[in-house]
């Protein structure tokens, strides 16, 4: 017996918190980050201290983002895919908020105070991590999509 969600309002916040999610990462990741780079009167110390206080008020952000998806999957009833999706997602965003922020913060501080750092693939696994993150919200939205459309598009209309 297939299940169906219990509430339309749990099945358009578990549509609607992973969309807005992926939306953000890819504004804030992959366009203002890099397009702030691009800007030839931004010297680097500043598009790096930029770049700093963007991912600490992002990160910020996506933590609230997990958190308010945590009470939207306990009610959506007991589905594999987005208790597993949440847990992935909280642990990607744990290595980025504990390991990989404090790493890329030093180097700009090293960068601002005039030195160079070794070079490190730091940048590159926490797009890396980026990417994953994308990849689970976009699975997590196109499969409940396809979940609650079809449900949402045969409820009966309110009549005025």
């Amino acid at each position: 017996m297939k299940r169906t969600f219990e509430s339309p309002l749990v099945g358009f916040a578990y549509l609607l918190l992973p969309a807005l999610w992926f939306g953000l990462l890819v504004g804030v990741s992959f366009i203002a980050t890099p397009a702030k780079f691009d800007a030839a009167s931004l010297a680097l110390p500043v598009a790096l201290d930029v770049g700093r206080a963007t991912f600490a008020i992002f990160n910020k952000v996506e933590w609230f983002l997990a958190a308010a998806m945590i009470p939207v999957v306990i009610f959506s009833g007991p589905r594999l895919f987005p208790s597993m999706a949440v847990v992935v997602l909280g642990n990607l965003l744990l290595a980025q908020s504990a390991w990989l922020l404090p790493m890329l913060n030093d180097r700009i501080e090293t960068i601002m105070a005039g030195g160079h750092p070794r070079p490190s693939l730091d940048h590159i696994f926490y797009i890396g991590i980026d990417l994953v993150k994308l990849a689970v919200l976009a699975a997590m939205v196109w499969k409940e999509g396809t979940r609650i459309l079809p449900l949402m598009l045969r409820l009966p209309k309110i009549e005025r």
